[in-house]
């Protein structure tokens, strides 16, 4: 399939190219990758990811839904939601388990930070938590800090939320 989809593009990051495409958060795609990630926070948590989400946040201009894909195969997806002016929130950034130790995830990120700037945004704020060592430690070493706690579970003691100036 490649870059003929609809909205689709291929960025080049570190040597390798993914075609992102631009999709609603409950686009069929969206939704296949999204309860996978779902699926591992019940493995991780205990449970679902309860943040209340509207689709419509996810849609040009106070957002996008990016699924990449590598070679024609779907390996992660990213979105991205409007906060204020200046900040837009990263929200289930997604590495499908066949795809991860390969340096995708870092190179996801560097092209979400790339579409954030694009879309006029001058800093990015994401939530992490404690059972997910390796996603807070691609943060860290991507120049992330440590914030205090925002969104649905700012008050859990497991919660750590991040930010990042671009």
């Amino acid at each position: 399939m490649g870059d003929e989809r609809r909205g689709a593009s291929p960025v080049t990051v570190t040597g390798v190219t993914f075609t992102l495409e631009r999709v609603r958060y409950d686009s069929p795609g969206a939704h296949l990758l999204i309860e996978e990630l779902q699926e591992e926070y019940v493995i991780r948590y205990g449970g679902r990811d309860e943040t209340p989400v509207d689709p419509d946040d996810f849609a040009p201009p106070r957002g996008t839904f990016l699924l990449a894909y590598r070679d024609g195969a779907l390996v992660g997806c990213a979105g991205m939601r409007r906060r204020s002016d200046d900040d837009v929130e990263v929200k289930r950034m997604f590495i499908r388990q066949t795809y991860r130790g390969r340096g995708y995830s870092r190179d996801l990120l560097a092209l979400v930070e790339d579409e954030a700037r694009s879309m006029g945004f001058t800093r990015i704020l994401m939530e992490s938590g404690l059972a997910q060592p390796e996603a807070m430690g691609l943060y860290e070493s991507s120049g992330y800090e440590r914030i205090p706690g925002f969104g649905h579970y700012r008050n859990e003691p497991q919660n750590r939320c991040y930010a990042k100036t671009l």
